[in-house]
């Protein structure tokens, strides 16, 4: 049977139901979407925090970046965090292609200079235990729709740590020191950008960052979905 007409018939069956407020027809429902808060500026051009003044970005200036740039598509907040959380841990992998048009709208209105994407890998057993990778999910989506290769092969986590919910910075910076390296050609003179559903201190897309500088790549960014909102940053 084609994949058009099985995947109308499993729709027809099992209804899509929206993972923001279980409403039936889409997987994220039009006013589900509506509440999404995107991030708008003025926003820090390199840690993509929220800045009044964003030439002069406080927390740029307490955490020096390996990145060349940092996005996130909205706050970690109202059904966007609900849905992330059932894409993430309830195996919920039809939503990639609705949450990755989020993490899109912000690329193409702030499009970083990237040539190759990379997600953020997991442990292998973290993969395992999760059955996929979700941010290898969401690179797919963009790199299919902006024609960009992806390459989720060669960064590799070879040291599995402990979740970094509520850790402090501090600790997650330590807590991911050193867990990634990049097995695979030379990135030199590659401009690169990581993929990932969610941005809360940064540690772990630096340790990335810190894995592809050593490969060679010259320009490295980050994308990811969400951010949650700093205390200070309610703008």
């Amino acid at each position: 049977m084609p994949f058009a007409p099985l995947a109308a018939l499993l729709d027809l069956l099992f209804p899509p139901r929206c993972a923001g407020c279980g409403r039936r027809g889409r997987w994220l429902c039009a006013e589900c979407l509506a509440q999404v808060e995107r991030i708008r500026p003025p926003i820090c051009p390199i840690c993509g925090e929220a800045a009044p003044d964003a030439a002069h970005c406080p927390r740029r200036a307490r955490h020096p970046q390996l990145l060349d740039g940092l996005r996130s598509a909205a706050w970690y907040t109202g059904p966007l965090r609900v849905a992330i959380h059932r894409f993430k841990y309830r195996g919920q992998r039809v939503l990639a292609a609705p949450l990755a048009a989020i993490l899109l709208e912000a690329w193409r209105h702030d499009p970083p200079p990237a040539g190759l994407l990379i997600p953020v890998p997991l442990h292998p057993s973290r993969a395992r235990q999760r059955g996929y990778n979700q941010s290898m999910l969401l690179a797919g989506e963009v790199g299919r729709a902006l024609a960009l290769p992806v390459d989720a092969t060669h960064l590799v986590r070879i040291r599995a740590t402990p979740p970094q919910v509520g850790l402090t910075a501090a600790q997650r910076l330590a807590n991911v020191e050193g867990a990634f390296r990049y097995r695979g050609p030379s990135l030199a003179g590659r401009s690169v950008c990581l993929i990932d559903d969610l941005c809360t201190t940064g540690a772990t897309l630096e340790a990335c960052a810190s894995a592809l500088r050593e490969a060679g790549a010259t320009s490295i960014w980050a994308y990811t979905l969400a951010r949650p909102r700093a205390p200070d940053s309610r703008i």
